[in-house]
């Protein structure tokens, strides 16, 4: 199950296709077999940057955050067993900055920091240049195969 929230300031710039799409891909890639719950959420810069301060320490907005969870959330219309993988935040100003930035449109930048988030969740980082190498090539692989055109990456 994915679980999008989009705050009603987005709500006419933001279609949920966009994200639901992106969550599948990265899993259809990753862990095709494995039944999960997902929530994302779209808001704004102010949002995100209280939650950059209160779990990261970092007073600053950011593009996309993701909170692992790991844990088991049977839900009474769900089945049993369904793993909760947690949760991704998605600032959308920033993200429409970042596209305007890039040269693509913002379709592309939300569908970017969603399998982004997505990975994060599935265990993948970006610390080390080994694990960003890896990290990169299957973001940039599943975004192919959606057909988004990615002009250029956000800066870390």
């Amino acid at each position: 199950m994915i679980d999008i929230q989009i705050s009603d300031d987005y709500l006419e710039e933001v279609n949920s296709e966009w994200i639901d799409t992106s969550v599948k891909a990265v899993m259809n890639q990753i862990k095709p077999d494995m039944p999960y719950t997902v929530s994302v959420v779209v808001d704004s810069d102010e949002m995100i940057q209280g939650l950059n301060k209160d779990y990261l320490g970092i007073d600053s907005p950011t593009d996309v955050l993701s909170f692992p969870s790991g844990e088991t959330e049977p839900e009474p219309d769900s089945e049993a067993g369904e793993i909760y993988l947690g949760d991704i935040i998605i600032s959308f100003p920033r993200a429409g900055k970042q596209a305007a930035a890039a040269g693509h449109p913002v379709q592309s930048e939300l569908m970017l920091l969603t399998v982004h988030g997505m990975l994060h969740l599935l265990g993948f980082d970006h610390a080390e240049i080994e694990e960003k190498a890896l990290m990169w090539k299957i973001q940039a692989d599943i975004l192919s195969k959606l057909g988004v055109d990615i002009r250029r990456l956000p800066e870390e």
